[in-house]
C-alpha cells in the first residue's frame, strides 16, 4: 500500500514541475514575441478566479 502512495506522491511531484515547466515557458514566450504588452496583464475574469482559488486550494492540502 505505502508503495501506491509513494507512487501517486511521485506522479503529483512530477504534474507541478510539469505546470512550473509550462507557466516558465509560457512567460518566456509571451516576453519574446511580444515584448510591448508582457507588462500588460488583464485582469481576470470570473471564471479565471474561480479556477485559480480551486487550484490554490488543492495545493494547500
Amino acid at each position: 500500500m505505502e508503495a501506491e502512495v509513494d507512487k501517486l506522491e511521485l506522479m503529483f511531484q512530477k504534474a507541478d514541475s510539469d505546470l512550473d515547466y509550462i507557466q516558465y515557458r509560457l512567460e518566456y514566450e509571451i516576453k519574446t514575441n511580444h515584448p510591448d504588452t508582457a507588462g500588460k496583464l488583464s485582469p481576470l475574469t470570473k471564471e479565471e478566479k474561480t479556477a485559480a482559488e480551486q487550484l490554490k486550494s488543492f495545493s494547500d492540502l
